[in-house]
């Protein structure tokens, strides 16, 4: 075998490492709330396709960029030990050095913001504020003095950013204008990308307890965060009859219905955990069901409008 034989096989290797770091399964939290923001506003005849691509694309970005910085920050931390039975951590398996994923948070959060110009110039100084205020803290999540998922703050940062900010903002750059259906609609995004996050911390919190990791699972226990997820799977349930009853659309709005069943089996599976490695799938599925949800609720906003 040649040099150059080897170094071609060991090229897909890398690659498939970054794109684990990525945390793709996971990327519907950066989806969903764009595409719930553009469906609202193209049931109010303000679609833009331009604004809301770009609007998706620094939401990907950005979320990405966030992944690097807490497989960064988490291995400096020493949070990420051999006893982790969640996904591979790239920097703390040796897969990637630390100086390289601290690149890669830079240069992946400096694409989002030069992108995110083409929005501040589109949409105004408050696109700005918003993008700026995203990346800051998706940097400060993990790192930083005062780091939000170590001090029980991580579920209000992903409730506020992938709910509220991103709906609103992804309406707002096509409409000009804030909406208070936005803001409902934005709580459906909020609750279900936080569910996201309560399975990642039901999984890690005895590992976080004896790093120093203070999740709202080590304040609180495993229990809060079973009632948290059935919570916020309420919330989101909540929302599709709101928007039939109190703003006017039509039946199509209540398609997220549908998944009523998956929910009550998604919770079950939260409920019971024999084995935690099992929550890892549980992840998965709640990510999935997230898009699932936001793609039904979507379609509902614009055949029901």
């Amino acid at each position: 075998m040649t040099l150059t034989d080897s170094a071609l096989q060991q090229t897909p290797s890398q690659a498939s490492v970054w794109i684990s770091a990525m945390r793709p399964k996971t990327l519907a939290a950066a989806f969903v709330p764009v595409l719930i923001g553009g469906s609202l506003a193209y049931s109010h005849d303000s679609f833009l396709v331009l604004p809301t691509l770009a609007a998706l694309l620094c939401a990907f970005l950005i979320q990405i960029g966030t992944n690097f910085a807490n497989d960064y920050y988490d291995h400096k931390k020493g949070a990420d030990t051999d006893k982790r039975i969640g996904f591979v951590r790239a920097t703390s398996a040796g897969l990637i050095a630390p100086e390289a994923m601290l690149r890669a948070t830079i240069l992946t959060m400096a694409a989002a913001f030069v992108l995110g110009l083409y929005l501040v110039w589109h949409g105004g100084w408050v696109i700005l504020l918003i993008g700026v205020l995203s990346i800051i803290f998706g940097i400060l999540y993990t790192g930083g003095p005062y780091p939000l998922g170590y001090n029980g703050l991580g579920d209000v940062f992903v409730f506020l950013f992938f709910g509220f900010i991103a709906v609103m903002g992804t309406y707002y750059i096509n409409t000009f204008e804030w909406s208070a259906q936005a803001f409902w609609a934005s709580i459906a995004a909020g609750a279900l990308c936080t569910n996201i996050l309560v399975v990642n911390n039901l999984r890690d919190v005895d590992e976080d307890r004896q790093t120093g990791k203070r999740t709202l699972g080590v304040l609180f226990g495993d229990k809060a965060l079973k009632i948290e997820y059935g919570l916020m799977l309420a919330l989101a349930f909540a929302i599709p009859p709101h928007f039939l009853v109190q703003e006017g659309f039509g039946w199509q709005v209540l398609l997220p219905m549908v998944l009523l069943l998956p929910a009550a089996v998604l919770y079950r599976n939260v409920l019971i955990v024999p084995d935690k490695r099992a929550l890892n799938k549980t992840l998965e599925n709640t990510a999935q069901f997230m898009a699932a949800f936001g793609i039904f609720f979507s379609v509902g906003l614009v055949l029901g409008a």
